[in-house]
């Protein structure tokens, strides 16, 4: 399954316009008084807290979209559909990247491969033959009144040429359908998310990751990730255990332009 659009920001045929996005965790999140105490537990402020005027923000790039993007995906908080794998569970936090004030109401969408390193809808690209309804390891929620939307999924497999990644887009004014789904609004960003390497390492070892034959592509080797950390998308995962079996929680602050 390589990457035909090569996942390279402004480079291949999917990729996107370049707006500023502003991306923090940990000692940058509690800057922006959208973290908590500690960097391993980040927290979103409310609305009627918004960072200060002098807020120090990191700025970076989006980047492309890819090749496995599919409209219509369904506005759920448990994108996994019993996909097998790690557990993990994101918590986003969208704000304004003018003003650091958090943005309720958006809906910030995911989608990802399996731990075998297959998208749904494009089942047999990375050699697997599985069941493909189109929808596993793809949604997305709404953000609460303090910016923030928490999703469950499984820690992502790997593919030919990129390490492991999730893709996110954040929309606003958008409106839910019958159908599970959401139509029109605005995209105010595109961009991937991406997880520290030692990590990556020890969920590699188990299965049924161990069982994806693809040579992995590590964080540095990729084609996308910059090693900009925060500022390029790493999240900042904390242990939901004492084993790397018990999951992860990741998180990360988007600050998107609006306008």
């Amino acid at each position: 399954m390589t990457d035909s659009s090569k996942d390279a920001a402004g480079t291949g045929t999917n990729a996107i316009g370049r707006r500023s996005l502003l991306i923090a965790t940990g000692t940058t999140a509690a800057v922006l008084a959208v973290g908590a105490a500690a960097p391993e537990a980040p927290r979103a402020t409310t609305a009627a807290t918004p960072a200060a005027a002098a807020a120090v923000c990191t700025l970076t790039k989006e980047m492309t979209e890819g090749p496995y993007y599919l409209d219509g995906a369904l506005v759920r908080a448990d994108v996994t559909e019993g996909k097998a794998g790690i557990p993990l569970k994101l918590a986003l936090t969208v704000v304004d990247d003018s003003t650091c004030a958090v943005l309720p109401n958006a809906l910030v969408e995911i989608w990802h491969c399996d731990a075998l390193g297959e998208y749904s809808g494009y089942v047999g690209n990375n050699g697997h033959s599985e069941p493909d309804d189109g929808t596993f390891l793809r949604g997305g929620v709404l953000t609460n009144a303090d910016g923030l939307a928490n999703l469950t999924t499984i820690y992502p497999g790997w593919y030919r040429g990129r390490c492991v990644h999730i893709h996110v887009k954040v929309h606003t004014g958008v409106t839910l359908t019958s159908d599970g789904s959401f139509t029109g609004g605005q995209e105010l960003h595109t961009g991937q998310l991406f997880i520290d390497e030692t990590i990556t390492t020890a969920v590699a070892k188990l299965s049924p990751y161990s069982t994806n034959t693809v040579t992995r592509t590590t964080l540095a080797q990729d084609s996308v990730y910059d090693d900009g950390g925060a500022a390029s998308g790493l999240m900042t995962l904390t242990a939901l255990g004492s084993s790397t079996s018990s999951g992860y929680t990741g998180a990360l602050t988007l600050g998107v332009q609006q306008g």
